[in-house]
């Protein structure tokens, strides 16, 4: 009985789900409605999700800070590789991001501490150099949260 009970609504689901009516099943995970990459979650830079367990707090901090760095980076333009792509709107969340994550998590990131705040720094420094109205300094993004 509990298979013809499962199978209606796997095909309810299915169903609402690909004539694209919202809120008409709710599904099994949140991320089921959530446009994923080709990789999925699956992995970060090659480290399995269920490996992250066993990867130190600090070093998963640096690595999301290392990830909006390159990001803040390339909406300043200064990506290596392509075109340069110029994005001040974009940059300044993403350098407040970074910001934000260096001053709630500074006291526990060991020797990560001093490369995360000086690559803040430099990313905070290119901002003011590639805007065209002047931005004071301590007024730049994020320059309010990292002393």
């Amino acid at each position: 009985m509990a298979d013809t009970d499962s199978k209606p609504a796997t095909a309810t689901i299915d169903t609402a789900a690909s004539i694209g009516i919202p809120g008409s099943a709710s599904s099994a995970h949140p991320t089921a409605a959530i446009p994923l990459p080709a990789h999925g979650f699956a992995t970060l830079d090659d480290v399995a999700l269920d490996d992250v367990v066993e990867v130190p707090a600090a070093e998963v901090v640096t690595a999301a800070g290392v990830m909006l760095m390159t990001a803040s980076a390339r909406k300043l333009g200064l990506a290596a590789d392509g075109e340069p792509e110029l994005d001040l709107d974009e940059a300044s969340l993403l350098i407040t991001a970074l910001a934000g994550l260096v001053a709630a998590s500074q006291e526990h990131l060991g020797p990560h501490r001093q490369p995360l705040r000086d690559g803040l720094r430099t990313l905070q420094e290119g901002f003011r150099e590639a805007s065209s109205v002047p931005v004071e300094p301590g007024q730049g993004p994020g320059e309010d949260l990292v002393p």
